[in-house]
């Protein structure tokens, strides 16, 4: 499972380069959140877990605030969202903190917040069905749930890798769609699509993308592209300080397998999936 983010996820606010894998992860992200807020006309949301398998922590809803959504963001540890506070203080960007003990009881009013959504985090809640029902009472439009693909080669490979840390630091069985769809179904919410994503050329394994395409997929891939120089620092945060305005081309042009792979293909080398409710009316 990406395990070196349980343990390592410290070094990327004293050095933000995630490479080009998670930079496009966040990018996919974005237009999938663009989408939910225009549609279903979201002005306010909380992220919650924020912590999730991703590299710089407690940044995926930046997108979401460039879009005017004003955001509520948490966190299980108080250092990291210390250290979150900080990383959004770089940028023009605002979002409101807070530290959550207890993902089974959340501090806020019901139906306070038009969208509730995490992104690889489910596994790091102690009771889903808890968590699922105050989630369920403080959203008042939209449920987003994010979860890893199960089928992928990549999931599977770095299970195998990972099983030690993932028997004792997850609860996989959270990220099994039937554990919270019923729930949610039986919350009066509606699943009202579900789709792969985050499925670029190269697979979910736990190595550097850079170093993938340079020595597996393209040969000519290490000349032709600064991203495989590994002192180049990599990170959708520079784009939201405005130091690097091009990055989403740069890295988007790999998303051939995202835009034209067929249903079954994507189902053994997409990332992730996502699982989008709505509230149904009383």
């Amino acid at each position: 499972m990406a395990i070196p983010i349980l343990h390592f996820w410290e070094k990327y606010f004293d050095n933000p380069d995630e490479g080009l894998g998670s930079t496009y992860e966040r990018f996919i992200i974005n237009d999938i959140l663009f989408k939910i807020v225009k549609h279903y006309r979201i002005k306010n949301a909380i992220e919650t877990p924020s912590f999730g398998f991703t590299g710089l922590s407690g940044i995926n809803s930046m997108g979401l605030a460039t879009k005017k959504v004003d955001m509520t963001i948490t966190d299980s540890d108080l250092k990291r969202l210390e250290m979150i506070k900080n990383i959004w203080s770089e940028t023009d960007l605002n979002a409101k903190f807070d530290f959550i003990q207890d993902y089974s009881k959340l501090p806020y009013n019901d139906n306070c917040f038009d969208m509730a959504w995490n992104f690889s985090a489910l596994w790091f809640v102690h009771d889903l069905e808890k968590f699922l029902t105050e989630l369920s009472r403080i959203s008042s439009k939209i449920i987003l749930l994010i979860v890893p693909n199960r089928t992928g080669i990549g999931y599977i490979h770095q299970k195998y890798k990972g099983k030690k840390d993932l028997m004792i630091s997850f609860k996989e069985e959270n990220i099994i769609p039937k554990n919270f769809i019923v729930p949610l179904e039986k919350m009066n919410w509606k699943l009202m699509h579900d789709s792969l994503i985050d499925c670029p050329l190269w697979p979910d394994i736990g190595m550097s993308k850079e170093d993938f395409l340079s020595n597996i997929f393209y040969p000519f891939f290490k000349k032709e592209n600064k991203y495989s120089n590994h002192h180049s620092q990599l990170s959708i945060i520079n784009f939201y300080k405005g130091n690097d305005v091009a990055i989403k081309n740069k890295v988007l042009k790999y998303n051939f397998f995202e835009n034209h792979a067929p249903e079954v293909f994507k189902k053994i080398w997409s990332h992730h999936h996502y699982y989008l409710f709505l509230k149904k009316k009383s």
